[in-house]
């Protein structure tokens, strides 16, 4: 969700932490605000709306300072106002906070009958006040935040700056992220290694109940005992140009386009292809004694996730539960002894994911995370870590995130169903043929990008569109439904195709699209007999299939996409790209923002 970046530097910053800002705005763009301390005073710019507001406000109204502080918001407490926009003051402290402050009211009840004077509506603004009364009453800034972190509830990630000391900031984390950059005479805070990218490479990521002081050129950091204690720095390798978007129109459009690329930067590092075998990280536990396996994600990685339990199930023969994380912890899940916990999350920081994950350590189960940022906290709380290599996704609806999960899963498939006996060398062997045919296929599908976008004014006018899939392809559905919602705001619904008939069929008419999901193979047939059902009550169908199917069943329809003939394994990566540039292009049509739909945050960070 929220973005914060916080420099204390030798030179001017407000230029630099909009630039920040900028790299962080897929986690929040509903306002955005800086504050700069020169001078004994403390010089605050807050806008409404997009960065490009802040940007235009600071044109008239500069913001001088060697040391500042800057916020992009997701809204949680209190609208997308200017007064409510970060940063949060009083006379002596400003500070920003990606985050919720869960004991905020009853903190902002106690300020209130202590005279203090609130301007917004946020939980934020309680943590400024509460600093601010500590240092007005003679404490220093440190012992001042002693004082205060420990009677926060929930979750933070905060930087702050206090009018009388413009040489340093203080930040501290507690279930949000916050790193802390080393530049050459000048020390950074950011949410994440992106925002500090073109500043410095050099990054140290904060532990749980850390806070740290930076000053030009140095860093003290403090446990939550507030012991000191020293944060490896290790090489972000996040590249400043990673955030451009080049040739392309969004940012989205080009993450769909590099996924041939990036799904085969992530097999690299889990096949052998001259040995053609599977090749997995080190782990510290027996993969073979696995009993159970239990998935939990959100959104898109949660249907990564249900793909996944089709592969773990057909190959490797043991069960699998998969919760929605944000139930998960909730229905008290029974979890036995000698099982897999496996979290998907492209981030690795998700609030409802990472409370799952912790509840999941505690009842004993070992822990696996599929994760894109390999410094994330999940993946530092994990048993066995297994990175995506998909590189920055800064649209906020996930593509190329998604199917490098979906190769990561794949060869776990593989490779625990080698380990438990029910795959033998051959049939690996295979496996990973198909699986180094991968981003051929997904090349294949995006040469269909014209045709899509053709007939893309089909979709746009539609109020409702539904998606029908079977077996595997049915969170293909699930996940179209979801990327056309997200960025399009057509109200769309994935369903398995065998289910249509039991009361969505009653939506069915001339005005309803209905996207339908079918390769050739097994499954083709039952689907096909499914989209008759719909075309018998006046439903235009959409076929996604490769050519052999479209030749059996795409007389009629509204429209055809053609995808290339694959293995049933890889299907689901190839046919995610028909759904991601159909949502993309439906998009276009409508004149949305793409890249930042409205209400959604990349990062969400907060339950």
């Amino acid at each position: 969700m929220c973005g914060i970046i916080g420099i204390v530097g030798k030179e001017e910053v407000a230029d630099r932490l909009i630039d920040g800002l900028r790299r962080m705005e897929y986690r929040g763009y509903d306002s955005a605000g800086v504050c700069t301390v020169e001078g004994g005073q403390m010089i605050r710019r807050r806008a409404e709306g997009k960065l490009n507001n802040l940007v235009k406000e600071l044109a008239g109204n500069p913001a001088p300072g060697l040391i500042g502080i800057a916020h992009t918001r997701w809204a949680t407490h209190g609208a997308p106002t200017t007064s409510n926009a970060h940063p949060h003051a009083t006379g002596e402290v400003a500070l920003v906070h990606n985050g919720i402050i869960e004991n905020f009211k009853t903190l902002r009840d106690e300020l209130t009958a202590r005279g203090r004077t609130f301007e917004s509506e946020t939980d934020t603004e309680v943590v400024a006040h509460l600093v601010s009364e500590q240092v007005e009453a003679g404490k220093s800034p440190t012992d001042a935040v002693k004082a205060v972190l420990p009677i926060l509830r929930g979750a933070f990630a905060l930087a702050i700056a206090f009018r009388q000391h413009p040489d340093f900031l203080i930040g501290a984390r507690l279930g949000s992220p916050l790193v802390v950059g080393y530049g050459e005479g000048e020390t950074y805070l950011g949410s994440d290694a992106l925002a500090l990218a073109p500043l410095t490479q050099k990054i140290a990521y904060l532990e749980e109940g850390d806070w740290v002081i930076i000053r030009a050129g140095q860093a003290e950091i403090f446990d939550k005992d507030n012991q000191p204690v020293t944060r490896t720095i290790t090489t972000s390798g996040v590249s400043a140009a990673a955030v451009e978007k080049g040739k392309y129109r969004h940012f989205m459009q080009k993450e769909i386009f590099e996924q041939p690329t990036v799904v085969a930067q992530t097999l690299s590092s889990y096949i052998r292809p001259l040995e053609q075998t599977v090749a997995l990280p080190q782990m510290d536990f027996d993969l073979a004694s696995v009993k159970r396996i239990t998935i939990v994600a959100c959104g898109t990685s949660f249907y990564a996730g249900m793909v996944a339990k089709y592969w773990f199930e057909t190959f490797a023969r043991v069960p699998v539960d998969i919760d929605v994380a944000s139930e998960f912890r909730y229905r008290d899940p029974v979890l036995e002894e000698g099982g897999l916990a496996l979290f998907i999350s492209q981030s690795g920081e998700t609030a409802d994911t990472l409370a799952a994950l912790r509840h999941c350590k505690e009842k004993g189960q070992t822990i696996a995370v599929v994760v894109n940022v390999p410094t994330s906290s999940m993946a530092r709380e994990a048993h066995l870590l297994l990175p995506t290599h998909a590189g920055p996704e800064i649209g906020v609806a996930s593509t190329k995130a998604f199917t490098c999960q979906l190769a990561v899963l794949a060869a776990l498939a593989a490779h625990l169903a080698l380990v438990k006996g029910k795959l033998s060398e051959d049939d690996e062997r295979e496996v990973v043929r198909h699986l180094i045919e991968a981003p051929a296929a997904l090349n294949a599908a995006l040469a269909h990008d014209e045709d899509i976008s053709a007939m893309a004014h089909l979709i746009a006018p539609a109020r409702d569109v539904l998606y029908l899939g079977r077996g595997p392809d049915y969170p293909l559905a699930l996940e179209g439904a979801l990327k056309l919602k997200e960025i399009s705001y057509i109200h769309a619904e994935g369903y398995a195709s065998g289910e249509m008939k039991h009361g969505p069929i009653a939506l069915i008419d001339e005005a309803v699209p209905v996207i339908v999901l079918a390769p050739s193979g097994p499954l083709f047939e039952k689907t096909v007999s499914n989209m008759q059902e719909v075309r018998a009550r006046g439903g235009k169908i959409v076929l996604v299939s490769d050519a052999e199917g479209l030749a059996e069943a795409g007389e009629g329809c509204l429209a055809t996409i053609e995808m290339p003939i694959v293995h049933p394994l890889i299907a689901p990566l190839v046919y995610a790209v028909p759904v991601q540039l159909l949502a993309y292009h439906v998009a276009c049509a409508k004149g949305t923002d793409v890249d930042q739909p409205r209400n959604l945050a990349k990062s969400v960070t907060v339950e």
